[in-house]
């Protein structure tokens, strides 16, 4: 299972989403599923280092090696690396790439032995990160940067009920009567952190519509929205359907939330997330954050769950980092700056707009801060509260052992809007910019 997780997060899927829901099919049982999190997490987070291990004792470089194989090589050599007796982390290692790939047998038998002479040596969080992380770490949060983001680990289960179905109390106790204990989130205290007990116990609660998965540091960015009952609120990036449904919660599902996004399939997941929650209020909305079809001034409420570099859950991504680039943090703050300024414009005079990244480089928080400052004056900053840090005008969630990294701005819109444009009927009362 761990080979066959590393094979397709490799192609590009996401650890923190694949991994559980593989577990959750699997059947194991708790000791063997966190054996599987121990070799999928450890095996992504040091494979920097095992690579050139791995690279120096086969015939074949990398990237010429199937990918199950390659996988298998890599959870061999961490398993060595981490002191399991080097006969098990052979013999089941090549015993699992046979299955996946049944040529492979001598192949993988011969570099996990000569690996098993010498097993690679893997180091502190500092040295998985690639130089250009640490440096920009170093440079934006202090020498202690890379202490910051943590270990990867796997994610904590976060629960956010569904307030017009049931209460975090009641909610907590069906949990404990069926074996799964929970505590009261410290970000935002309605939310419910799973400590332990079996998962199915808790999706039930999910499939039933009773609360969502969700990271506290999402939950706390929708508290900081703060919307209302009988508000028009928007989204831009909604998918999959997260914070936009928190907030129609928290509106007791009296006005509009409009999600936007450029993805129909993370549209079609919004959709699916406000029919199991029974939300009326979401409205599904095809476009591009970046040019708006919606009329000047017409929301209440607006927050843009921005693309970043992800840096504040590294902890449950660990792949995430050799996805980057250098020049990610950069670029992704030019679309950030566009995204922001045109959801300025559909903010209501004295409405509230808030900006919200999961990272952690300055470009991406401070820098977007200051250039608002300067060419949106009319965007003033209100105070975030805590346990948010102050960072520039906004706050800055360092990652926790139980929630992301997280840097939100939060500002009130000042000055008259350009235009308050028709509004269209189909759309259960969206402004629109246009007839069509």
């Amino acid at each position: 299972m761990a080979i066959e997780v590393l094979v397709r997060v490799e192609r590009g899927a996401y650890s923190h989403i694949l991994l559980p829901a593989a577990l959750e099919r699997s059947g194991l049982g708790q000791r063997d599923r966190a054996l599987v999190t121990r070799l999928t997490y450890g095996t992504l987070r040091h494979q920097a280092q095992l690579d050139p291990a791995v690279a120096a004792c086969s015939h074949r470089s990398l990237h010429r090696i199937e990918a199950p194989v390659r996988a298998a090589l890599r959870l061999g050599a961490y398993q060595l690396a981490v002191g399991v007796p080097a006969h098990a982390a052979v013999s089941a290692t090549v015993a699992a790439a046979a299955s996946l790939h049944p040529r492979s047998r001598p192949f993988v038998n011969a570099v996990l032995r000569r690996l098993a002479a010498g097993p690679p040596r893997i180091g502190t969080t500092d040295d998985d990160l690639p130089a250009w992380v640490r440096d920009r770490l170093a440079a934006d949060l202090g020498p202690a940067a890379a202490d910051v983001l943590g270990p990867p680990r796997a994610a904590t289960a976060t629960l956010r009920p569904n307030p017009r179905r049931t209460d975090p109390a009641v909610l907590a106790d069906r949990l404990a009567a069926a074996g799964v204990a929970t505590e009261a989130g410290r970000l935002v205290p309605e939310a419910l952190v799973v400590r332990s007990g079996p998962a199915a116990a808790w999706r039930t609660i999910v499939a039933e519509g009773l609360a969502t998965p969700q990271d506290e540091a999402s939950q706390a960015v929708v508290a900081l929205l703060d919307p209302r009952p009988g508000e028009r609120v928007l989204e831009v990036g909604a998918g999959p359907g997260g914070k936009c449904t928190a907030a129609a919660e928290r509106m007791d599902d009296r006005g509009i939330v409009a999600a936007c996004d450029r993805h129909q399939g993370r549209l079609r997941r919004v959709r699916g997330a406000a029919e199991r929650l029974g939300l009326g209020a979401i409205r599904p909305l095809a476009g591009d954050g970046r040019s708006l079809p919606l009329a000047a001034g017409a929301f209440d409420r607006v927050l843009v769950d921005a693309p970043c570099s992800g840096l504040g859950s590294w902890r449950r991504r660990p792949e995430l980092v050799r996805r980057l680039r250098p020049d990610d943090p950069e670029r992704l703050s030019v679309l950030q700056r566009a995204l922001v300024a045109e959801a300025a414009r559909v903010v209501r005079p004295g409405g509230r707009l808030v900006y919200a990244v999961c990272t952690c480089t300055a470009v991406e928080t401070l820098g977007v801060d200051a250039w608002l400052a300067e060419h949106h004056p009319a965007l003033v900053a209100e105070p975030v509260p805590g346990p948010w840090r102050t960072h520039g005008r906004g706050g800055l969630l360092l990652p926790g052992d139980d929630h992301d990294g997280m840097y939100a701005l939060v500002l009130r819109r000042g000055g008259p809007c350009r235009d308050d444009g028709p509004r269209d009927p189909a759309g259960g009362g969206v402004p629109v910019a246009s007839p069509t």
